[in-house]
């Protein structure tokens, strides 16, 4: 691959808002890590966080059949994810399951996005400062 053609590919995961430095929570045992030895737990009326400190990044994000079907199960978790990345720049190191509820798919953007922000602040996970 070029050098040119690099950096475009790498100027396309930018915007479209990839998580790079966060590597993704998928096994079970990974869930139950977090779930068990959470630091925090915080509960919103749209999503429920669990927030470990640790050295790495881990992030995972959980849609029940309670959500509904596929369909709005992906739409909650790409609506976590992009709240998500919007504020990835300010997050501290630690491992974060986002577990959505049923509310969320009714609710407004910028309403869950304060729930977001107010989750994050409260559970210590949130830099005031951009590093």
């Amino acid at each position: 691959m070029r050098a040119e053609q690099k950096a475009e590919k790498d100027w396309r995961c930018k915007t479209i808002g990839r998580i790079k430095h966060f590597t993704r929570i998928k096994k079970s045992k990974e869930f139950d890590r977090v779930y068990k030895h959470a630091d925090k737990v915080w509960h919103t009326p749209y999503f429920v966080l669990f927030y470990k400190r640790s050295n790495g990044y881990g992030v995972g994000f959980v849609a029940s059949k309670k959500i509904g079907n596929a369909v709005k199960r992906n739409r909650a978790k790409r609506l976590l994810k992009a709240h998500f990345i919007e504020e990835i720049e300010r997050l501290q190191t630690g491992d974060f399951i986002f577990v959505a509820k049923p509310s969320l798919s009714e609710a407004a953007y910028s309403t869950v996005h304060e729930a977001f922000l107010i989750a994050l602040k409260r559970s210590g996970a949130y830099r005031k400062k951009i590093t």
